[in-house]
């Protein structure tokens, strides 16, 4: 009798090696048997009641939807998706299909750019030839002063040194073939290395008095101003 329930027991055990693929494990193996059952179900309108149901136990399954906008077209979505798009019931939003929801998107083309002057980058490349091109000379001169301050303080940035003025204006000649030439000074902060600080800050240069330093003029009596008057009384202590 027992080996015979053994045997009814393992007969109706499941194992994920027998089960169908799980569509959506964020759903788990319950709810894809729910839409399996409306596929199975003949009647529309029961079909669709159900449906609803299914819909309102997953979203109670992924509370974390509720944040994400249209978490019901979602939810639609996914029901199709999980019933491998054969569920007949009408849904409030359009249905996918198969062919497009899977569908990935044409790749961006990525910008090929290649700057003449890499250590400056491209977008001084184009405010170069953008100022090349000012008819204006007020305009082509404030562009030719913010080149000039925005080179120095590249350089600053990445040699960390100071750079004199005449370097930036020989290089902005050669790229601008003597087309621009700034006026002002550009000023940028000089970079200073972070220097240790000094120890005898905060106490450690400071001379303490020892711990056991009389306070007083008078040595001896651990500090105590031992002023002996008549009748060998004791003078009042001072703390």
């Amino acid at each position: 009798m027992e080996k015979r329930h053994m045997c009814i027991t393992f007969a109706l055990m499941e194992y994920n090696t027998t089960r169908n693929y799980l569509t959506m494990r964020e759903y788990g193996r319950h709810i894809q048997k729910m839409v399996e059952h409306l596929l199975a179900i003949e009647d529309r309108d029961r079909r669709q009641k159900q449906a609803y149901v299914v819909i309102e136990l997953m979203g109670f399954l992924n509370p974390h939807l509720k944040n994400v906008e249209d978490f019901r077209h979602k939810l639609w979505d996914h029901l199709f998706y999980i019933s491998d798009f054969k569920l007949d019931v009408d849904s409030p939003y359009p249905i996918p299909q198969k062919e497009t929801y899977k569908a990935k998107p044409a790749p961006l083309p990525y910008p090929k750019r290649y700057p003449r002057y890499s250590h400056l980058g491209k977008n001084l490349e184009l405010v170069i030839d953008k100022a090349l091109k000012e008819e204006q000379p007020e305009k082509r001169q404030g562009f030719a002063n913010a080149i000039a301050y925005y080179m120095k303080l590249a350089y600053n940035n990445w040699h960390k040194d100071v750079v004199h003025d005449d370097a930036i204006q020989s290089e902005l000649t050669n790229l601008t073939k003597g087309q621009l030439e700034f006026t002002n000074t550009p000023y940028v902060k000089a970079y200073r290395p972070s220097q240790d600080r000094d120890r005898d800050r905060g106490g450690y240069g400071r001379q303490q008095r020892g711990k056991f330093q009389n306070r007083g003029n008078n040595g001896g009596g651990g500090g105590r101003n031992d002023k002996r008057g008549g009748g060998g009384k004791f003078g009042k202590k001072r703390f």
